[in-house]
C-alpha cells in the first residue's frame, strides 16, 4: 500500500491529540488555527486507520449539540525507553502516552561499546517479552496498528548527542563519537532514537506531565548530579551546550561545601546525592546511603537535618533564580534524588518565596517521585516523538 508523508498540520494535529486528548474538535481548531472543514479532512486518515478514536458523546452548549472528543488509541503501539548510566541500564515498556507497563534493569559489566549494546538489546527483549510485545514493529509509519508491536526504542544518556543518532560525549562511559543508534538498530531491527537524559525527561514532562498545560515551564532534576531543562513557547529548549550539565554549577550557598570542580556551594555541591551523603557521612564518621540520610533527617537527627535543610534552601534558591530569570510560573522536580522533597520541601518553598517579589505570580511546583522510572519514561517519550515525526498514512 502506498504511504504518504504527513504535512506539518497533520503532525501537529496528532501531537495535540496525543498530549491533550480527549479533546474537542472546537478546542483543536482554536489551538491549531484550523477551520472545521480542515480539521475533518486532517483527522479522517487517523480515524480510518484507528490511531484516533472518538470518545463518549458529551452534550455541548445550550443547543444540546452532541460532541465526540478525539483521543489517541494509546495501545496502538508499544515503546521501550532506557536510561543508561555508568553502572546500569534502566528500562520501561510504555504505551503511546509513556505510561509504564513493565520495568526492568540490568547492570553493566563494563563500558566497552559492544558489551553495552549487548546489555541494552537484552533489556529491550526482556521488556518486550514481559509486556507481550513483539520485536520488529514498524512504528506508526507502516503496517497495521497492533498494540503488541514494538514501535521503537528511546535511549537517554548523560552527555551530548548529535541528531539523536550519535553519542558525541559521555564522560561516565568514556565514550566519544559512538554511533549507538545505528548499532542498536542493526541488532533490534526497529527504530532507535537517542537523547540527552535531561532533555528526554523534559520532553516527557512537556508531553505527558503535570505541567503540560503550560507552554513555558522548567524542570530540575536531582540525583547523581543536578540537571535543568526548559520549555518555552511549547518547545523544549536545546543548544549546542545541552548535555554539559551547566545547571549543575549554579552558585547557591557561599558557605557550602566544594564540588569536585572546586565550586563552593554550587547546585551539585548542595543537592547531588553523593555530596549530601558525603556531608552526613563526615558528620557521623561512617559511610551512609541516601535512603538512610533521608530517614535520619525525617527522624530529626541533627547532622542529617542540618544537611538536608541546607539542601532545601539551596533548591528553593535555584528555583527562585529560574523563575525570576526565565519568567516561568511552573517547575517540575524529578530525578532519583527527589525524595529530598519529603524532608526539605517546606524549607525549599520558603526559600523560593523569599527570593520572589511578593506580587509575582506564585510558582507551581510539581514533584515527580517516580525515580529512575521517570528517566526511562523520558527516553520512551523521545521514541514516541520521533515516531510521530516519521508518521506516514495510506494515500
Amino acid at each position: 500500500m502506498t504511504q504518504v508523508e504527513l504535512g506539518d498540520s497533520a503532525r501537529e494535529l496528532a501531537r495535540e491529540v496525543l498530549i491533550h486528548g480527549p479533546i474537542s474538535r472546537a478546542d483543536l481548531g482554536r489551538r491549531l488555527g484550523l477551520s472545521p472543514a480542515s480539521l475533518t479532512r486532517l483527522s479522517k486518515p487517523f480515524l480510518d486507520r484507528g490511531l484516533f478514536v472518538e470518545t463518549a458523546e458529551a452534550v455541548q452548549g445550550a443547543t444540546g449539540r452532541p460532541a465526540r472528543p478525539l483521543d489517541v488509541r494509546v495501545d496502538a503501539r508499544r515503546f521501550v525507553g532506557i536510561k543508561l548510566t555508568g553502572e546500569a541500564a534502566y528500562g520501561v515498556l510504555t504505551d503511546l502516552r509513556a505510561t509504564a507497563l513493565a520495568q526492568a534493569s540490568r547492570e553493566l559489566d563494563g563500558h566497552d561499546v559492544e558489551r553495552v549494546v549487548d546489555v541494552i538489546a537484552g533489556l529491550v527483549a526482556e521488556l518486550a517479552d514481559d509486556g507481550g510485545a513483539a520485536l520488529g514493529g514498524a512504528g506508526l509509519d507502516g503496517g497495521a496498528l497492533d498494540g503488541s508491536a514494538l514501535g521503537g526504542v528511546g535511549l537517554s544518556i548523560g552527555g551530548n548527542v548529535t541528531d539523536q543518532r550519535v553519542v558525541t560525549r559521555a564522560p561516565f562511559l568514556g565514550w566519544r563519537d559512538v554511533p549507538l543508534a545505528d548499532l542498536l538498530e542493526a541488532r533490534l531491527g526497529i527504530p532507535v532514537d537517542l537523547e540527552n537524559d535531561v532533555t528526554a525527561l523534559t520532553t516527557a514532562e512537556q508531553w505527558f506531565g503535570p505541567a503540560r498545560a503550560h507552554d513555558a515551564f522548567a524542570v530540575v532534576t536531582v540525583g547523581a548530579g543536578v540537571g535543568y531543562g526548559l520549555v518555552m513557547h511549547d518547545r523544549v529548549v536545546t543548544t549546542p551546550d545541552t548535555g554539559l550539565g551547566l545547571g549543575g554549577h549554579l552558585p547557591l550557598d557561599q558557605n557550602g561545601p566544594l564540588c569536585l570542580d572546586g565550586h563552593r556551594g554550587c547546585s551539585t555541591a548542595m543537592l547531588a546525592i553523593p555530596s549530601i551523603c558525603a556531608q552526613v557521612g563526615i558528620a557521623l564518621g561512617r559511610e551512609v546511603g541516601y535512603d538512610e540520610v533521608l530517614e535520619l533527617a525525617a527522624a530529626g537527627h541533627p547532622a542529617a537535618r542540618s544537611v538536608t535543610d541546607a539542601a532545601g534552601r539551596a533548591l528553593g534558591r535555584m528555583m527562585g533564580y529560574i523563575a525570576n530569570l526565565t519568567m516561568v510560573d511552573a517547575i517540575v522536580l524529578s530525578g532519583e534524588g527527589v525524595g529530598l522533597w519529603e524532608v526539605a520541601g517546606d524549607t525549599a518553598l520558603a526559600a523560593l518565596a523569599a527570593d520572589r517579589d511578593p506580587e509575582a505570580t506564585p510558582v507551581e511546583v510539581h514533584v515527580d517521585a517516580a525515580g529512575f522510572s521517570s528517566w526511562a519514561r523520558g527516553a520512551a517519550a523521545v521514541a514516541i516523538q520521533a515516531s510521530l515525526a516519521r508518521l506516514r498514512l495510506p494515500a
